[in-house]
């Protein structure tokens, strides 16, 4: 390309010959004719008074073309977008008018310049890694991207004519947009030159000193690099490789970093310079020459094994492959050798991994994935990569979207995120009041779906509260979580005033509320909750009046079960009992002297012979409850009328056993655990039935379920079990 863009055309100077020389290379007469007339058209037609600034602007993006030609490899369709585009922004010129003219190509690049143009007025987030994500969202096709960093690059370059606020502007994008993104994409020549103008224009008091400093030890340094290469070329010499060896110096803004990251003066710093050797060889041989190469020179010169930095084995992420060794040089210094070969070398320097084609990685969204993958492209047999450049859809981020706020910060969102899940994004007061939005200044509802690039501003009431449907469409989980608490709160508030209002009407029909009538009632009308049953008060799904007839009737029939129970003696009750035969050994006995009744054993309480008991009559029966059960307060304000008396007959036959729960807290010794089970094993009368232990900083706790026939057996085995040592307590559990 570079011999071609020399020759010489008649009726072309300059910038002109060089650009109809590079497209005239595999386009047609009549598409570059098209090009020159559109771009003649566009000046032509400016007012007279404009017509110079235009010239100019368009001599301008030729500039560019070139610096993206000869520096970032581009081909006929960029260039042709690149400068379309100075047409397209004076509306002398569309995307579908490039898609007839040209082709497809060209207009998928042009789109995405027109996209990429839109944000330059918002620079407020150009610190954020977002910001980068974003421009390669809506990019499309990664030769956009490539053309914005020529257009940058240009821009530094010139940027000595300009004010110092303009050149300040542009440095900072340097820093923190176009030099980490040049980085990515392999391109360190051009990352390091952006960097160093960084420097130049923000601090050229330090950027004079280094370059002074260079510029000073150039003679000397260039002598070191001499003795340090002559004798490694004598033996390279003496191999069959092809190769070139020279000294690279480190750049300026590097070396500014190694000078405040160490803390020391400009003469400690030892690695000013690098040595790299670079091999022409087949791609199949690569790493074994390289690996050769490095063998020669570590015979040679000491290594340090501690900075060796194999990227030959397992490449960067971007694609960088090489061999970095430290190795000890004359006069004891230690010198960085960099080993790779020309395709690693122009990869790393021209970034031409930008040119091999996106292939799709669907299960990871991000640019280090993507650049990873493209290395696959080594595999291809095909000479010319440059032939690879198509369609570059850059679908990277296609689990994210990148949105603007009013102010111009940048908000990453995930795909299909909507209005709604923006605002919520920004603050939670703001998604509870959202009632639509603005998107790029149009009305939208909160349910519209954002896409990369937009703008969003939020409208607000103060009567819109958070609705139950809003979950069906938002995607975030802030937004879907504080919609939840907001409900939650909203309910509860719901809540409040339909209990207030039951209890209003009530007291004005002069009716006393009993909470367990109403639980009941409640439960009777098949409401899960209680919350269930007043958010259908709240929204007027039941009729009060009806609730409270209801609750009357049920109230009624309640009295008059109760007065029935109180009129039916404990022997005729006792009648309608699954009876069994009366024996003496009965060992419980209900109400006065009855026995014989069925019953059960309470499990909430577990009472066992010799506790103090009672009785109550449930819907399954008789059931014995111990006085002092967690349940017992309960049932006698609640359930008085359902109490029945109760007590153990005489003594304990033995013959019934009665399960009981031990807890236990003690000292995480060595064999406690085993002494309590042997005691328990050997006492008369007790038999295990499980035990569960846990342990935690250097104490156990635990259950031990254990089955015995009276209480008098049970304060036995507890006072026996307290005994053991490390045991701090045993109590009975319920």
């Amino acid at each position: 390309m570079t011999s071609t863009l020399a020759k010489e055309a008649p009726n072309f100077n300059g910038l002109h010959r060089k650009i109809y020389l590079f497209l005239r290379e595999k386009w047609s007469i009549r598409k570059v004719a098209s090009l020159k007339g559109v771009l003649l058209k566009t000046v032509r037609t400016q007012p007279e008074e404009q017509r110079q600034n235009v010239s100019t602007d368009l001599w301008a993006e030729m500039r560019t073309a070139i610096t993206a030609v000869e520096e970032l490899g581009v081909k006929q369709g960029s260039v042709c977008a690149l400068l379309l585009y100075f047409a397209v922004s004076r509306k002398m010129f569309s995307v579908d008018d490039a898609k007839k003219t040209f082709d497809d190509d060209v207009a998928l690049i042009l789109r995405g310049m027109v996209k990429i143009n839109e944000f330059n007025d918002k620079k407020s987030a150009v610190e954020s890694e977002n910001y980068i994500k974003l421009l390669l969202s809506i990019a499309e096709d990664i030769r956009v991207v490539f053309l914005m960093i020529a257009q940058h690059l240009r821009l530094m370059r010139e940027a000595k004519t300009l004010d110092k606020e303009a050149r300040l502007e542009l440095s900072v994008e340097s820093k923190f947009l176009y030099a980490p993104l040049a980085h990515r994409l392999g391109l360190y020549t051009i990352k390091s030159e952006l960097e160093d103008l960084s420097l130049k224009y923000t601090d050229r008091e330090t950027y004079d000193y280094i370059a002074q400093k260079l510029n000073e030890t150039k003679r000397s340094r260039d002598k070191y690099i001499q003795e340090f290469i002559e004798p490694v070329k004598e033996q390279l010499d003496k191999t069959n490789l092809k190769y070139d060896i020279k000294g690279r110096t480190k750049s300026i803004h590097s070396i500014n970093n190694k000078l405040k990251k160490q803390k020391i003066e400009f003469e400690n710093i030892y690695d000013l310079f690098a040595i790299r050797v670079v091999l022409d060889s087949h791609e199949a041989l690569e790493k074994a020459q390289c690996w050769q190469v490095y063998s020669i020179i570590t015979d040679m010169y000491q290594p340090n094994p501690k900075r060796l930095k194999d990227w030959l084995s397992i490449p960067k992420s971007n694609g960088y492959e090489s061999l970095h060794i430290t190795v000890m040089g004359p006069q004891s210094k230690w010198v960085e050798v960099q080993i790779r070969t020309k395709r690693m070398d122009e990869i790393a320097e021209r970034g031409l991994a930008a040119h091999w084609k996106y292939k799709g990685i669907k299960s990871e969204s991000t640019l280090d994935d993507w650049l990873s993958s493209i290395r696959e492209s080594l595999d291809s047999k095909e000479t010319d990569i440059q032939e690879k450049l198509g369609d570059f859809k850059l679908d990277l981020y296609e689990e994210e979207i990148f949105v603007f706020t009013p102010k111009g910060d940048l908000l990453k969102l995930p795909k299909g995120a909507t209005v709604l899940d923006f605002a919520f994004a920004i603050h939670s007061k703001l998604g509870s009041t959202c009632v639509s939005g603005r998107v790029n200044s149009k009305n939208v509802p909160i349910k519209h779906v954002l896409k990369s690039g937009d703008q969003v501003e939020i409208n607000t009431s103060s009567h819109q509260t958070p609705k139950q449907d809003w979950l069906n469409f938002v995607v975030t989980s802030k937004a879907k979580t504080k919609i939840r608490q907001l409900l939650k709160e909203e309910a509860g508030k719901q809540i409040d005033i339909a209990k207030e209002t039951l209890l209003r009407r009530m007291k004005n029909r002069k009716i006393d509320v009993d909470d367990s009538l109403l639980m009941q009632l409640i439960k009777k009308l098949k409401y899960k909750t209680v919350t269930d049953f007043y958010i259908d008060i709240a929204n007027e799904k039941i009729d009060i009046n009806n609730l409270i007839d209801k609750y009357l009737e049920f109230s009624n029939k309640e009295s008059e079960l109760r007065e029935t129970m109180l009129a039916t003696s404990a022997e005729n009750f006792v009648m309608q009992q699954h009876s069994h035969d009366i024996s003496s050994s009965d060992e419980l006995i209900i109400d006065k002297n009855l026995t014989g009744v069925d019953y059960k054993l309470a499990k909430c309480c577990n009472p066992i012979y010799g506790d103090e008991i009672f009785g109550f009559v449930s819907s399954q029966g008789i059931k014995i409850h111990r006085v002092n059960c967690p349940n017992a307060h309960d049932l006698f304000t609640r359930y008085g009328y359902r109490i029945l008396k109760a007590r153990w007959s005489g003594k304990s036959s033995g013959s019934s056993n009665y399960t009981t729960v031990l807890r236990v807290i003690g000292n995480d010794q060595i064999n406690i655990v085993s002494n309590l089970m042997s005691i328990i094993s050997k006492e008369d009368g007790v038999q295990m039935r499980s035990i569960s232990i846990d342990s935690n900083d250097g104490l156990f706790q635990g259950n031990i379920s254990v089955m015995l026939s009276n209480t008098l057996i049970l304060d036995q085995l507890i006072k026996k079990l307290k005994a053991v040592k490390g045991v701090k307590s045993i109590s009975r559990l319920n």
